[in-house]
């Protein structure tokens, strides 16, 4: 696994946020909001198709081919084809003086859009790579139609599972049955997403640009604090109401209570999130065969990876990594640990993999992955000593 290079290019990389959720959840709502606030003046908005989203015409001041800028000075374009080919022009359009500046991006999905395409395009192509960084994927959940959503369509899962932050729209529509349902939804979302915020929807203007510029965790600076992002506990928290639940008892995580909800709805959708730890460094050759191991085990089960890896070749600083379904991003690297624990800590998110099975599967492999390296360290060893008494070639 090569290491990143030009990190000061990285780190000038505009951040994006990718906005996602099912048909009628209230995304168009929700970039109508942001886009009434100043706030919002050097983002781009990236939408599918203007007539699809339906973007406020008065916020409109002139337009031309595929970019409108608007009152506030920011810019919305249309995706008519390659993202990666949209998003490349308007850097490059943006580098020649040919738009207003921008040092944002807003992406709106369609409603029937999995994010985990999106975000392998931002890890594995060249081209956004060097431009771009996904800083943060904001999921809207509709609170009426929620439960029929999940149970029928599982891309609705899937974008609620690769989330960073949950808003929950259309609520004030359920009348008295509101606060029950709140909780039910909340108990589901937290089931499928254990370490996402998760929160009403507030459609103030400077309450979702504030959601929707944020610079969130940039793996390539050397001086960002992965544990937000990385958030073990939350990951080992679920693990362990799920060991619980297997047995017979009920957890209670850090987060919710959902001993009174049984999610019938979400039975079959297979979202588990497991962490490895290793207490001792890996070598870079190690955790190359243990990640494509793992990777080429789990397949297309395999949703995301993310994870602190104590790497033997580099004490002191630990390396991030991170992919999305059966990529893995090049390691980039932090200066220092964020705190006391030096620890490689991997989270992986999958589907459709029982949650034994994936736990059997990881800790195989782990197992092989010592046991092969420690090998090859006594042959090279036994190798060199041979060598310095003249007894090898």
């Amino acid at each position: 696994m090569p290491e990143t290079g030009g990190l000061r290019d990285l780190k000038s990389r505009i951040p994006v946020t990718l906005v996602t959720g099912f048909l009628g959840c209230g995304k168009t709502t929700l970039i109508n909001a942001a886009l009434r606030s100043p706030d919002l003046s050097r983002t781009v908005v990236v939408v599918n198709e203007f007539g699809e989203v339906g973007l406020d015409q008065k916020l409109f001041a002139r337009s031309s081919d595929s970019v409108v800028i608007l009152e506030n000075g920011c810019l919305c374009c249309t995706v008519r084809g390659d993202l990666v080919g949209t998003l490349n022009s308007l850097f490059h359009s943006r580098q020649a003086g040919e738009m207003p500046f921008f040092d944002n991006v807003v992406i709106e999905s369609s409603g029937l859009a999995e994010p985990g395409p999106v975000l392998q395009a931002f890890l594995s192509e060249p081209t956004l790579d060097g431009l771009y960084r996904v800083a943060s994927v904001v999921t809207l959940v509709d609170a009426v139609n929620w439960a029929d959503t999940a149970r029928e369509h599982e891309e609705s899962v899937r974008q609620v599972a690769l989330a960073d932050e949950i808003r929950i729209t259309k609520l004030d529509l359920l009348g008295d049955e509101r606060e029950a349902a709140a909780e039910t939804i909340r108990a589901d979302l937290r089931r499928i997403n254990p370490s996402a915020t998760i929160a009403m929807v507030d459609f103030a203007p400077e309450t979702v640009a504030r959601l929707l510029t944020s610079r969130g965790f940039d793996a390539a600076d050397p001086a960002a604090d992965p544990r937000p992002w990385l958030d073990v506990v939350a990951h080992e928290r679920t693990g362990e109401r799920h060991d619980h639940d297997h047995d017979g008892h009920h957890g209670h995580d850090h987060h919710h209570d959902d001993r009174h909800h049984g999610h019938p709805h979400l039975e079959g959708k297979g979202i588990e999130s497991f962490v490895l730890t290793r207490e001792h460094a890996l070598s870079r050759d190690e955790l190359q065969f243990l990640l494509e191991g793992i990777a080429g085990n789990l397949g297309a089960g395999l949703l995301r990876v993310k994870g602190l890896i104590d790497i033997a070749e580099e004490p002191g600083r630990p390396a991030v990594i991170q992919g999305a379904q059966h990529l893995l991003h090049t390691m980039t690297w932090l200066d220092r640990w964020p705190d006391e624990d030096h620890r490689t800590r991997v989270v992986f998110i999958t589907q459709g993999i029982p949650r034994n099975n994936l736990r059997d599967v990881i800790d195989l492999l782990d197992r092989v992955s010592t046991r092969t390296f420690k090998a090859r360290t006594r042959a090279q060893k036994a190798l060199a000593m041979a060598r310095s008494a003249g007894e090898a070639p």
